[in-house]
């Protein structure tokens, strides 16, 4: 499977199912992940893959290294996330250097989320939003395919939903080529942002991201981390009849299979399924939506 950029890859019209992982803590961590890679998630043909990066950039030596050895060991495309809270154009210039001599050429551009108050985490950026950060990698490393986040719900920090397309469109400006959209468990939002955003001039790829509930515990994390985010009624009502966290992770599955059956049929560029590093939703969506792998 030869390295590609994430952008040549949409252009060819098929719908894209791709990973997102974060970077363990701990050695065991990265022995669990790479087994799961190796022996499930690889079969199942992602035609990418991303890893995550910490708030202010806390993660950012865990990432580079499972950036690039997961392209390295399995040969397969990677998309690094990479954010501006907390960075210097110059501690960015010596990651995107890092990534080109490791052969790297796809970067997600993120705000990241915001810092605690004190310590290391809350350095002064050279960026004062995503835009800038998206500006200044389409300089540098002009070959990089570059990702935006979108927000079907909204973005937490923008109530103004009209400010919030602005904000969108002013990184689109700056060199964006595709956008992954914040989870969402109601397609009519993802449906509903596109015609928005089209209606705006923002035509680009945008590539819905599909989080399954796998816990009751899970559940409220996703509340914290994505803000906003919505839990339809009916999706409440069928967590509340299990018994249990396996229960759960079946009503999870379940629902986000049948989200990206209706966006299969409704042929999106693409579906980005965050594993949280768990291989369970992600290959029972598989089998629920009766593929041998998620290569179309």
């Amino acid at each position: 499977m030869a390295i590609e950029r994430v952008s040549d890859l949409l252009g060819r019209g098929k719908t894209l199912f791709s990973f997102e992982f974060f970077p363990p803590r701990t050695e065991q961590g990265w022995n669990r992940l790479f087994h799961s890679i190796g022996t499930d998630l690889l079969p199942l043909e992602p035609a990418y893959v991303s890893v995550t990066y910490g708030a202010g950039g806390s993660t950012r030596e865990y990432t580079h290294r499972l950036v690039t050895r997961i392209q390295s060991e399995f040969n397969l495309t990677v998309v690094a996330h990479l954010t501006c809270v907390g960075s210097s154009r110059a501690e960015i210039a010596g990651i995107l250097d890092q990534y080109r001599a490791a052969g790297v050429c796809n970067i997600l551009a993120l705000r990241g989320d915001l810092p605690r108050q004190g310590g290391e985490e809350s350095r002064r950026s050279d960026f004062s939003c995503a835009a800038e950060l998206v500006s200044f990698v389409r300089n540098y490393m002009p070959e990089a395919s570059i990702g935006v986040a979108g927000f079907p719900e909204g973005h937490p920090d923008t109530p103004n939903r009209l400010l919030e397309i602005e904000y969108l469109r002013r990184k689109v400006d700056a060199g964006a080529d595709y956008i992954v959209t914040q989870l969402f468990f109601d397609n009519r939002d993802y449906f509903d942002y596109v015609e928005r955003l089209a209606l705006a001039g923002i035509t680009l790829p945008v590539v819905p991201g599909i989080m399954p509930v796998t816990t009751r515990k899970g559940m409220q994390r996703m509340a914290e981390l994505a803000a906003g985010a919505r839990f339809p009624a009916a999706l409440l009502r069928a967590v509340e009849r299990t018994h249990d966290d396996q229960g759960v992770n079946r009503v999870g599955t379940h629902w986000a299979t049948a989200q990206v059956a209706d966006l299969l049929n409704r042929d999106v560029p693409g579906v980005h399924l965050y594993t949280l590093n768990n291989s369970w939703s992600t290959i029972h969506i598989c089998r629920n939506l009766g593929l041998e792998s998620y290569r179309l």
